[in-house]
């Protein structure tokens, strides 16, 4: 049990690592105050250039994915089922409530999908291409990860995932519909800015 409560802790520090923040700042940017001041690739990606925000979408990745991995492959043999959820749960929560900038973060897009990716990487590739699919077409980055949350569940489901697995796809889609309602409301509205790069 302590290894088990250690690893959920660690997943916690992994997720409140705050890569935006640390990345924007090499910018010369602060990214809490900069565009629309989410620590998250996205606004990085708007306010310092494509590359910085790649590289900050695939480190928010990476916590979720070794959040997963450690668990299931440091945990005990007893917890491999639901540790794992577990982890990644508590590295959404401290990816969203991030302890070094004051309990802010970001959406937690990027680190659902890399947590996905160590446990349902076939539901994640099936959430991705909607994603893809509804961001090529209206170019809101928020509408693709709305979709990218209702999707989730409905994979999970079909591909026969258990009633744990299933579980976690539903609470990520809510947690994403609650970080994005601001969004929802500036897209009902039609204030919701459409993504552009920054301008060289």
């Amino acid at each position: 049990m302590l290894v088990s409560v250690l690893l959920l802790i660690v997943a916690y520090f992994l997720g409140a690592v705050p890569f935006a923040v640390i990345i924007a700042r090499r910018c010369g940017v602060d990214i809490l105050r900069a565009g629309s001041g989410n620590p998250g690739a996205t606004n990085v990606m708007r306010t310092c250039g494509a590359l910085p925000g790649r590289i900050c979408f695939a480190l928010d990745a990476l916590k979720g994915t070794t959040a997963v991995l450690l668990a299931r492959y440091v945990g005990p043999a007893e917890t491999a089922e639901w540790l794992p959820v577990a982890a990644l749960l508590c590295a959404l929560v401290g990816h969203s409530l991030s302890v070094f900038i004051k309990f802010k973060g970001g959406k937690g897009v990027a680190t659902s999908m890399g947590g996905m990716l160590g446990l349902m990487p076939l539901v994640l590739i099936i959430g991705l291409v909607s994603w893809l699919v509804v961001f090529s077409i209206w170019r809101y980055v928020s509408l693709g990860s709305l979709v990218f949350g209702v999707v989730l569940p409905v994979a999970a489901w079909l591909n026969h995932e258990s009633p744990l697995n299933i579980g976690l796809a539903v609470f990520i889609g809510l947690v994403l519909f609650i970080r994005h309602r601001d969004n929802i409301k500036r897209l009902l509205n039609g204030t919701e800015n459409k993504f552009e790069r920054k301008k060289k």
